[in-house]
């Protein structure tokens, strides 16, 4: 069972995340999430237990529990879908731009009078002011 751990201290490593999962049954593995750039702790990680019954109880007694002065936020991982897998990235390999109605589009205003899209900062106050 996969499990998200939030609201972690910035101070726990991978052992003491092991080590706070073990006392209810078989760790796979245990990680935690670093910023590539800035090699600090994300205060995130995922813990893969062998026993979903032992996940579960992991689960129900580690979620709002303190650890270091943080309340532990414990739920099962949801893995990703292949839907959001290709949602997360725009058809280019960077980000999408969203409209003012939260679709992701490429264009996101109407044409102007002249036929052509208003664009900049005159553009968008047209698109939010009418």
């Amino acid at each position: 069972m996969n499990i998200y751990v939030g609201n972690l201290p910035y101070s726990v490593r991978d052992e003491e995340l092991r080590t706070t999962f073990e006392a209810f049954g078989k760790v796979v593995s245990a990680e935690v999430i670093f910023d590539k750039r800035t090699r600090r702790s994300r205060g995130y990680g995922f813990v893969d237990m062998a026993d979903e019954a032992a996940g579960r109880r992991a689960i129900d007694e580690l979620n709002g529990k303190e650890l270091h002065g943080r309340e532990l936020r414990v739920d099962a991982s949801q893995p990703k879908t292949e839907g959001q897998m290709s949602e997360a990235r725009a058809p280019s390999g960077g980000r999408a731009r969203r409209s003012p109605r939260g679709d992701s589009t490429a264009t996101s205003a109407a044409p102007g009078p002249s036929g052509a899209a208003p664009s900049g900062v005159k553009g968008f106050l047209k698109r939010l002011f009418g």
